[in-house]
């Protein structure tokens, strides 16, 4: 098959990397589109990935991320027309949705946050949609999605790519570039996602928490900025924020600390073992709920809940085993 992937946020690098080489592994032809957004098309550069890139961020008021889907999408239908694609597949890329529609290519979404309202439109469109198995079943009924067309995988989608990670003893020399030492705590750290309109508490949350990170002793703080007024905004002393993009596995990997108001590199903590920490105020999805019951994630929602937080040199925590997860997923998209 000729199988079209879009990336339409950073987190969809690693996800599609390891699907993507397997798919190539079993015969199958992969085209890439990108969007500008983020990181998404210098991680998919330094990925390997030879995307098209094709539309960027619609901004933060809901009529114009409305209309930058349609618009994207359309450009993506008018890129795919008569390249006789078998397959589009995507991470709920709204836009890739559409154009396969329009198009009546068969579609398949994966998807693990069940607050999502624009869920409503992605599973009611793809001909499959593939969830964590902890997905919840009422939230699926909610979005109209027939049962059909469901398939669950088991683990988290942070299993795909992570299951078999091993760290680059060449990542370390890097860091050592940025000012870190070995005997350092190194505490990694994402703001909340101002485009999203988040509540402004999360904001002054996360604020709090650097401050208190950057008072504690022997921490280096890597700050990962979300767009270019946060890495302007938080360009401050004692605030590392590296000029180009660093892998994120093994940036969390060498951690002895992540935190996150999103979900993604929280899961990427807990998958490879590392204390993390979430400070999102937005309904929780079932997956990271039982993250936190399982003990492998914290969740803090107070001021109180900052300062109780520790910080320390991690202990050396063995990564949870995710086996098979990327042969069970790619299974479920290549039989849609």
């Amino acid at each position: 098959m000729r199988i079209w992937i879009d990336l339409a946020n950073s987190p969809h690098v690693p996800f599609f990397r390891p699907l993507a080489n397997e798919f190539t592994r079993r015969g199958h032809e992969v085209i890439v589109t990108a969007r500008q957004f983020a990181e998404t098309v210098p991680l998919a550069e330094a990925a390997g990935f030879v995307a098209q890139v094709i539309g960027g961020h619609g901004g933060a008021k809901l009529s114009r991320k409305a209309g930058n889907l349609v618009g994207r999408g359309l450009e993506l239908a008018r890129w795919a027309r008569g390249k006789q694609i078998d397959l589009a597949v995507s991470h709920n890329s709204y836009s890739q949705i559409l154009a396969a529609r329009a198009l009546s290519l068969r579609s398949v979404t994966l998807m693990d946050y069940e607050h999502q309202p624009a869920n409503h439109l992605a599973f009611r469109l793809a001909s499959r949609v593939i969830v964590p198995r902890a997905f919840p079943e009422a939230a699926l009924k909610r979005f109209g999605v027939a049962s059909a067309k469901v398939k669950r995988y088991d683990g988290i989608k942070e299993d795909v790519y992570l299951a078999n990670f091993t760290a680059d003893q060449n990542f370390e020399v890097e860091i050592q570039k940025l000012g870190i030492a070995a005997g350092d705590i190194l505490v990694t750290a994402r703001p909340p996602a101002s485009e999203a309109l988040y509540h402004r508490f999360e904001n002054q949350l996360f604020d709090q928490l650097l401050d208190r990170l950057l008072e504690a002793p022997a921490v280096k703080l890597v700050l990962l900025p979300r767009n270019e007024s946060q890495r302007q905004y938080y360009a401050r002393e004692k605030i590392i924020i590296s000029a180009h993009p660093l892998d994120g596995a093994n940036l969390i990997a060498r951690s002895d600390l992540v935190v996150s108001a999103g979900g993604t590199m929280n899961r990427e903590a807990a998958a490879l073992g590392v204390p993390a920490a979430s400070i999102y105020q937005g309904e929780w999805a079932a997956i990271d709920q039982q993250l936190v019951e399982d003990g492998r994630l914290q969740r803090i929602t107070t001021e109180a809940g900052v300062h109780a937080l520790r910080i320390e040199k991690k202990a050396a925590t063995p990564a949870r085993s995710g086996g098979g997860v990327l042969q069970q997923v790619s299974n479920l998209i290549l039989e849609a």
